[in-house]
């Protein structure tokens, strides 16, 4: 078949790339940053769902196109990427013209599960906002309803491994917080299932399905996170319950620290539950979906990731408190004509002391305020790396005593170099 596919650079898209190719299907990628494609069977077509909200924009899109599979999804908002944009309006205009398009026989839109009448986020609601479109168009659509997805390189999957692997669990409130994750392999088998079998549509009640696709069992968010810890070797995690104030309040400050999945409504949704019959996902996939203590193919190696996860950021706060302390020692609580002594001792004149001290002081703050809200540092770690080894050098040469205290002030670097040397190797590129 010739299938349009959206989002098929996501997490879930880029999955469901492979498997369409594996299939023999010819696919069309609707991305915004295109490139050239050596298989005859796959090419790439640019398109923005922030910009695209317009039906005209998808017509000659899909010119010559059997199948729509809509992948396109975001968790948080971030400037034009908005849930109204590319979850609402951009897919009900890809669907309307699907709907007079004389050749695409069907569609398949990638939606979530909770995404219905007790909707109740923005997520969820722009969601159901296609989703119901969808539905009322003359054409044969399955609304697909995942649970959450795991894969190894997901976003969340490696956060929610992080979180199996801390010594402390926490868990958000008293709700019984059901989930049932269903593993990508799965929920990509299950789409290809609907491509190979086209479950039958209800009679009498439109021409779209909602399809939810979930692993075998449901359960406690908190046990989902053990039975990740279990997989990767770990013992049991000791869990801290907070009541719900607290995880309210916690959910509303969680998205001014960055990289974080939680804010108040993925809390709400959390609350809700996200589970379902996984008779349908059964049925698609020829076997029962895969248990989460299946999830986890080399434990050693998802162990020591997950532990790197909440490790480095804690190694980097340290970091960064050490060069914030630093500065504002320098800038006073340390006596200043103390300061002046030891820089005129390094060869500094008295008419500069002061420039070098602040001008020391201030470099000191903004390399830790770098280091706290940058999100490319490796230039940054290694101008740290740097000014360490210069300090440690003229302090070894000018002020041997400290190279020689017992408390080892000047020795202490060693350490501290070692750990910015390890932060900027595994600073993603």
């Amino acid at each position: 078949m010739r299938i349009l596919l959206t989002g098929a650079s996501g997490f879930i898209g880029s999955h469901l790339l492979q498997a369409l190719l594996a299939e023999g299907h010819h696919v069309a990628c609707a991305v915004r940053r295109t490139r050239t494609s050596s298989d005859p069977r796959l090419a790439f077509i640019h398109a923005d769902f922030a910009q695209d909200t317009g039906k005209s924009a998808w017509l000659a899109r899909i010119r010559d196109i059997d199948v729509v599979i809509n992948t396109v999804g975001i968790f948080r908002e971030s400037g034009a990427q908005t849930f109204a944009r590319l979850h609402t309006e951009a897919p009900r205009a890809l669907f309307a013209a699907c709907a007079e398009s004389h050749e695409v026989q069907m569609v398949i839109q990638l939606s979530a599960l909770g995404a219905d009448e007790g909707a109740d986020t923005r997520y969820h609601l722009s969601k159901k906002a296609a989703d119901d479109y969808l539905a009322m168009l003359p054409l044969r659509a399955y609304i697909v309803q995942p649970s959450l997805v795991y894969g190894p390189e997901g976003a969340s999957s490696k956060a929610f491994r992080t979180l199996a692997s801390m010594p402390l669990g926490l868990r958000l409130g008293s709700a019984p917080q059901l989930v049932q994750p269903i593993h990508i392999d799965d929920l990509v088998a299950a789409i290809l299932g609907l491509l190979r079998h086209r479950l039958p549509l209800p009679s009498g009640a439109g021409t779209a399905l909602r399809v939810p696709l979930v692993g075998p069992r449901a359960m406690p968010f908190t046990d989902y996170l053990q039975a990740l810890r279990t997989a990767m070797g770990m013992g049991r995690q000791r869990v801290l319950a907070l009541p719900g104030s607290v995880a309210r309040g916690l959910a509303r400050c969680a998205p001014l620290l960055p990289g974080g999945l939680l804010d108040e409504d993925a809390l709400r949704m959390l609350e809700r539950g996200n589970a379902a019959d996984p008779a349908m996902t059964t049925r698609l996939i020829g076997h029962a979906p895969r248990e989460v203590g299946e999830f986890i193919a080399s434990p050693g190696a998802e162990r020591s990731r997950a532990r790197l996860g909440w490790l480095l950021p804690v190694l980097r706060l340290s970091i960064a408190a050490v060069w914030i302390l630093t500065a504002i020692v320098s800038f006073g609580l340390y006596p200043v004509q103390d300061s002046y002594a030891l820089l005129g001792r390094t060869g500094i004149p008295p008419a500069l002391q002061p420039l070098m001290l602040y001008g020391a002081a201030s470099c000191d703050l903004l390399l830790g305020l770098g280091t706290l809200f940058l999100g490319r540092r490796r230039r940054l770690w290694l101008a740290q790396l740097g000014l360490i080894g210069f300090y440690t050098v003229v302090i070894a040469i000018r002020l041997p005593e400290f190279l020689l205290h017992p408390y080892g002030p000047l020795t202490k670097n060693l350490p501290m170099l070692a750990a910015i040397w390890l932060l900027y190797e595994l600073e993603e590129h």
